[in-house]
């Protein structure tokens, strides 16, 4: 993710803008987009400020924390399925996560149960 545009920058378009410059020609101006100008003007209805969001989530939620706790879950619970082991987990997980955090152990997913009973069978030549 880019980094936030500078207070001073923002605080500039502000002016403009309050001395009645056109969306057009600030965003021209400042070679900014006109949703930029659009979320900044909703931002200081709202807050009063146009300051840049701090410490917020960047990306997904990490629902697993303890590697050494979910080592173990899965060496307790890997002939389950994926699916199983999503119901067993100790917080709301989806499948998804759980494929990844098994990957990140090194883990592969349970394969379904061969569907003949011998397996592979060589091919026999007959002369």
């Amino acid at each position: 993710m880019a980094a936030p545009y500078s207070e001073d920058l923002r605080e500039k378009v502000m002016a403009a803008l309050d001395r009645g410059e056109k969306k057009s020609h600030v965003r021209q101006m400042f070679n900014i987009s006109r949703d930029t100008i659009d979320r900044w003007l909703k931002r200081r209805e709202a807050t009063g400020s146009v300051q840049a969001a701090q410490n917020y989530q960047r990306g997904h939620s990490h629902c697993i924390s303890n590697w050494e706790e979910f080592r173990s879950f899965a060496q307790r619970y890997g002939d389950k399925t994926q699916a199983e082991m999503v119901q067993l987990w100790q917080f709301k997980i989806s499948e998804r996560t759980m494929s990844r955090a098994l990957a990140r152990i090194g883990w592969t997913r349970k394969k379904k149960p061969m569907a003949t009973e011998n397996g592979m069978k060589t091919n026999v030549l007959h002369s």
